[in-house]
């Protein structure tokens, strides 16, 4: 007797693979590109996230209230008044290099966004982590009477301060970037801080955070076992605040405070936005987190001038999954048999998060997928044609460009003739890797095989 292969949500695989088609390509491993199309005017997507300008709004002003501590706390920011921000760059090198390494003619203008460089943590994750804590002070300073909206909030850095903040404590799961920025935000408010790491976290991260004065738990299981633990542990812990990447409106907004702070970049560098100068941003994503925020405040900003899309590992597709079956957090990678064992460490989460997936589903144009020899050729190829090493997740967005010029149907939909791809601005957001030390970085270099020379 033949033995029937289990289920998936109460359908055998080839009913799944009836309907649902794509999934065929995730279960091999192989890279795909999906444009979504359930898209909608940003107008009517927006309404999707529960959140508005006005919110974003409010995020970006409290940043700016705590610029002052954050100079004090991080000396180096003093060149920024304390706003933590990156550089949005040419990148006329790698740009050639992708353009051959693809086959495709131009397409516009590229672009980088180093995330990678910003300070504190090095990633994408300075964005939302360091909001999401400084939220919880202002939250406990004001309802202790320690501050007012109006005062200096550098008098936060004081012993008396810090004291205050050690009767309270944060928590949160990480594959690493998010545990980074969490991790050394709290401690230096002086918050008891407690991270819980993945499996697949690397090293280097976790000796940072204990020399941070982090509490690091490392776990057997991946991100979805950290989260899922440091959960159950905050739960049982009144004065413990855990940050919930799966579901966290703080963090959402924290990332979304990049749109506003992308338009300014823009018209520095001469870079028009609007119907016949449409704008293409690639963002790497794991749980959705980061690049959900970045996009809904993108398309706060720009409107439908702006389009985003998604990239993920092979192993670790959970968004692509969740937005294409309908299932969001429902459904893991897992469920399929897809390994969610990745070198992209930051991007290998197996079941996205139900809340962003819901907010963004109908405003992100398309997801792909990279394999991860892929990722590491990209970063070989960036090094050798810009000299700027990041880590394998930060170039996932990297043929995102190329997928849009092979895909017909989607140029078709958007009405990208010859003119308006030419016209276009494309951003690859490079979402973490200036601190990866050097000796990782020989690694991933090493395993990148002969891309350098492509």
């Amino acid at each position: 007797m033949t033995r029937q292969a289990p289920a998936i949500h109460g359908r055998p695989l080839d009913a799944w693979l009836a309907t649902h088609p794509l999934i065929g390509d995730l279960i091999a491993g192989r890279e795909t590109a999906w444009f979504n199309p359930g898209i909608a005017p940003a107008a009517t997507g927006l309404a999707d996230a529960g959140l508005t300008m006005s919110d974003v709004e409010d995020a970006s002003a409290r940043l700016t209230r705590f610029a002052p501590l954050l100079v004090r706390f991080f000396p180096d920011l003093a060149a920024t008044a304390g706003i933590i921000e990156s550089d949005l760059v040419d990148v006329p090198a790698f740009a050639e290099a992708l353009r051959r390494r693809y086959g495709y003619a131009s397409g516009g203008r590229l672009l980088l966004k180093k995330d990678s460089h910003l300070p504190v943590s090095g990633s994408i994750k300075a964005r939302g982590g360091i909001y999401e804590v400084l939220m919880r002070a202002e939250t406990l300073a004001l309802g202790a009477g320690l501050i007012a909206v109006v005062d200096d909030y550098a008098a936060l850095g004081e012993d008396s301060a810090r004291a205050f903040f050690r009767d309270y404590s944060v928590a949160v799961g990480s594959t690493g970037n998010l545990g980074l920025s969490i991790g050394i935000m709290s401690a230096k408010i002086g918050f008891r801080t407690t991270v819980h790491m993945s499996a697949d976290a690397r090293q280097w991260k976790k000796d940072r955070l204990r020399a941070s004065g982090v509490t690091v738990v490392e776990h057997t299981g991946d991100y979805g076992a950290a989260v899922a633990q440091g959960r159950a542990e905050a739960e049982a812990d009144p004065s413990c605040h855990f940050v919930d990447d799966e579901h966290s409106k703080d963090l959402f907004l924290g990332y979304a405070v990049a749109g506003l702070r992308l338009k300014p970049q823009l018209a520095a560098l001469g870079v028009p936005v609007d119907a016949q100068h449409p704008l293409f941003v690639h963002l790497p994503c794991g749980v959705g987190g980061g690049p959900g925020g970045v996009a809904f405040g993108l398309k706060l900003v720009f409107g439908d001038a702006v389009r985003c899309l998604f990239a993920e590992p092979t192993p670790s597709p959970c968004m692509l999954l969740g937005v294409y079956t309908g299932l969001h957090d429902e459904i893991s990678v897992q469920d399929f048999g897809i390994s969610n064992a990745t070198v992209a460490d930051g991007l290998a989460v197996g079941r996205p998060s139900g809340f962003v997936g819901r907010a963004v589903q109908r405003l992100v144009d398309g997801y792909l997928t990279v394999t991860d020899q892929e990722l590491l050729d990209l970063l070989a190829l960036l090094k050798a044609s810009e000299d700027l090493m990041l880590e394998p997740s930060a170039v996932a967005g990297a043929p995102g460009p190329s997928r849009i010029v092979a895909d017909a149907a989607y140029r078709a939909r958007l009405n990208l003739d010859r003119d308006r791809l030419d016209a276009a601005t494309h951003i690859i957001w490079a979402t973490g890797g200036s601190m990866v030390p050097p000796e990782e970085a020989r690694k991933y270099l090493r395993g990148a095989g002969e891309a350098a020379s492509r």
